[in-house]
């Protein structure tokens, strides 16, 4: 199922009162292949919700062979989204890529530039930024295309309005969806819809969620994106910080709450960074189906 059919083709649905599209990120587990089956019943305890798509992220610097062959694994029970990124692949490489996915039947894929590598002697000049490679896809194959968004803008733009240009690129480029990174402030979201859909972007934009687990996975996201910490977020993380089951307890009241803010508002998808784990992600989902 192509992202057209998950969310439509247009935003007539935004605003309306409806059940959003579910769908979970996953990663390749460190260990590889040895650690594919720990994964796997992690998701497993996920599919009743009816996942619209599984969305696995890229080989960190380029490697994708675990990658490559976990997509292979999951596409037999899930409609798989693969992540690719160009700041590592020259055009030979992504169009061997591209090809080899859709001999798998897969409908989708999610294009980013990608993290600059430490070591930029792996960095490849063919494609400099995400709606390049966008384009490229667009023209060698068939697959329906969904992009990044960012809804207090990239760390490295200039600012929103610049960030958001960029987006348009993307989606004049031929993406299909937008997929914005986790965010825990709502206000900063419908906002940024509203200044998206004011410069002519008419894609789907789909919430990208994360469940708090840990004071320490906060500080790490805080620190490489522009991600705000609403009042609630930052006065239970500091009560319940010596308490992790608390801690992820109200972690999992705090995410249903965002959640019920966004489907008021007639949000299309809910996108899950489930850091591949089950709990908070099936707790959160059951307080709000």
């Amino acid at each position: 199922m192509k992202l057209s059919e998950i969310y439509g083709n247009n935003t007539a649905s935004e605003g309306n009162s409806h059940n959003p599209a579910i769908s979970f990120e996953v990663f390749p587990p460190k260990k590889g292949e040895e650690e594919f089956g720990i994964l796997l019943d992690e998701l497993n305890q996920l599919k009743r919700f009816n996942p619209a798509l599984v969305s696995l992220t890229y080989g960190a610097g380029g490697n994708n062979n675990s990658s490559m062959k976990l997509v292979e694994l999951l596409n037999r029970d899930f409609n798989v989204m693969p992540h690719f990124t160009c700041v590592c692949n020259d055009r030979a490489g992504v169009e061997l890529h591209i090809k080899e996915i859709e001999t798998m039947g897969i409908n989708n894929i999610l294009a980013l530039r990608g993290d600059i590598p430490q070591d930029k002697s792996l960095c490849k000049t063919d494609f400099k930024h995400a709606n390049e490679l966008i384009e490229f896809i667009k023209a060698k194959t068939d697959l329906s295309i969904g992009c990044a968004g960012y809804p207090e803008g990239h760390i490295e733009s200039l600012s929103i309005a610049d960030d958001i240009q960029n987006l348009k690129k993307k989606v004049d480029a031929g993406a299909a969806a937008i997929y914005t990174q986790l965010f825990f402030d709502n206000e900063k979201f419908f906002s940024y819809i509203e200044a998206v859909r004011k410069i002519g972007i008419n894609v789907p934009i789909i919430a990208g969620l994360m469940p708090v687990i840990s004071t320490k996975q906060i500080e790490r996201m805080t620190s490489m994106a522009k991600i705000s910490i609403p009042k609630k977020l930052s006065e239970g993380l500091e009560k319940y910080k010596d308490s992790p089951s608390a801690l992820k307890e109200f972690g999992i009241e705090f995410g249903t709450q965002q959640c019920c803010g966004l489907i008021e508002q007639g949000v299309q998808g809910l996108h899950f960074y489930t850091l591949n784990k089950s709990y908070s992600t099936a707790k959160i989902l059951e307080n709000i189906l």
